[in-house]
Formats: structure tokens, sequence, C-alpha cells
């Protein structure tokens, strides 16, 4: 059996991304038009952006098991080029992350955890049941 820690993650990622069109997960309006972070230039040129960032969310939430925002911004941050100036690493804007796990949770993919001083978001079982689902079938070709 194949699980998603065994395929190709830019595959895995494009197959949960068509997945989750087919199931309706709303995309913000606000998607096209701003940068994903600090450290880009411009917005991002896919038009499928928002739901390769949710399955690529949802990938960290398998393997982690849990995952917040913060660690999420750093995980999607990247180089800031200052010019002259040495490259400085930028986290990833928090917005973006944060309505996908809204959207997620919405879907029924992710659920909130908050027991004391644990706070996150995990996946449920039918969003590891479709990363599970999506694997397979990368797997078999």
């Amino acid at each position: 059996m194949a699980s998603a820690l065994d395929v190709d993650a830019n595959k895995l990622n494009a197959k949960v991304a068509e997945k989750l069109k087919g199931i309706g997960v709303a995309q913000p309006a606000f998607v096209g038009l701003v940068k994903s972070g600090a450290h880009n230039e411009r917005p991002p040129e896919q038009e499928d952006f928002f739901f390769v960032r949710c399955a690529s969310i949802m990938r960290q939430a398998y393997i982690r098991n849990m995952i917040g925002v913060q660690r999420l911004r750093l995980h999607f941050g990247g180089k800031k080029n200052r010019g002259v100036k040495p490259n400085r690493h930028r986290r990833a804007g928090g917005s973006t992350i944060r309505k996908a796990f809204q959207a997620l949770e919405k879907a029924g993919l992710m659920e909130k955890v908050d027991k004391g001083l644990v706070r996150g978001r995990k996946l449920s079982a039918k969003g590891r049941k479709l990363l599970d689902g999506a694997a397979k079938e990368v797997k078999k070709g």
C-alpha cells in the first residue's frame, strides 16, 4: 500500500489539487492578486496556485502530524533579493495559509487541535484517506 511518503511530492500535490477542485474547496478572491510573501517579486502565475498550496499544506500535516500557520510561513518562505546586500530569508504571508486552513476545515479535511499549550491543525480521517488515495493513484502511474 502506498502512502504520501512513498511518492514524489510534486506529483502528489498536483493530484490532490485536482481532487480539491472536484470537491469544491472555495478559493478566496484575493489569491491571484497578491504576492504569497515578502520574498516574492510578483503574485503567483499558476491558475491553480491556491489548490496546490492546500495540497502541500495537507502533505505537511500528513508528515508532521500537527502544524500551525507560523511553521508553514517559515516552510513556504524564501530568499529576499535585497540588491547589493546579501539575501535574507523572509517568511511567507500568513493570510493565504490561514485561508487555506479554513477552506480545508470547511471541507472536513483538517481539524483544529486546542489542548492547552498544544495548538495547531491536523488531518482528519477524511483528509488522510484523500491523500492515501491520491498517493495510490500516483504510484500506479
